[in-house]
């Protein structure tokens, strides 16, 4: 009985605007978002700027296999952040070991090495340094990882032929030079 009193008097006390309080996951990203320290190769697209759980983070290397291109990754960031990881999607179809053709990233901190301490900073250094280092030794693409440990030349030719658009091991890529 107490609790409906509280919940009617609340209900009751005059409201200042008629915004919502911000959740925990709404106030970590945007201290996130605000400490963001981005590498020079790296911008985000916010296409809905009161929405700071829905954005995209375009990467373009500008040394390594991927040089030459542009990568966009969509970023969604669920309730329970920072306890959980965003979830993080490749949009652009990349000739990758540690991504595959549905656009899903291997990257250990957003699975089991995701701490709540770790930033949307962390994660784009991470991404950043999949493009500088591929890592064939957990691949998502198995083909792409067997043919950078065995044949960096011919890995380096198929990046460059995905990247301007074209056909590697029988699936088209969709040009995406910066």
């Amino acid at each position: 009985m107490l609790k409906l009193q509280q919940k009617k008097d609340g209900e009751a006390s005059p409201r200042t605007g008629n915004q919502k309080k911000a959740s925990a996951a709404q106030l970590r990203i945007t201290k996130d978002i605000n400490e963001l320290n981005l590498p020079k190769t790296c911008t985000t697209e916010f296409p809905d700027p009161d929405d700071l759980l829905n954005f995209k983070l375009v990467i373009c290397p500008d040394e390594g296999f991927y040089r030459t291109g542009r990568f966009v990754f969509s970023f969604k960031v669920g309730p329970n952040y920072p306890h959980e990881p965003p979830k993080v999607k490749c949009e652009t179809q990349v000739y990758h070991p540690n991504i595959d053709q549905q656009g899903n990233v291997c990257l250990n901190i957003l699975r089991e090495d995701w701490k709540p301490v770790l930033t949307i900073n962390s994660i784009v250094y991470g991404l950043q340094y999949l493009f500088l280092e591929p890592n064939p030794e957990d691949p998502l693409n198995k083909e792409a990882a067997e043919v950078l440990t065995n044949n960096r030349r011919l890995f380096e030719q198929n990046v460059q032929k995905a990247i301007k658009g074209g056909y590697v091991g029988g699936i088209y890529f969709d040009r995406c030079l910066k």
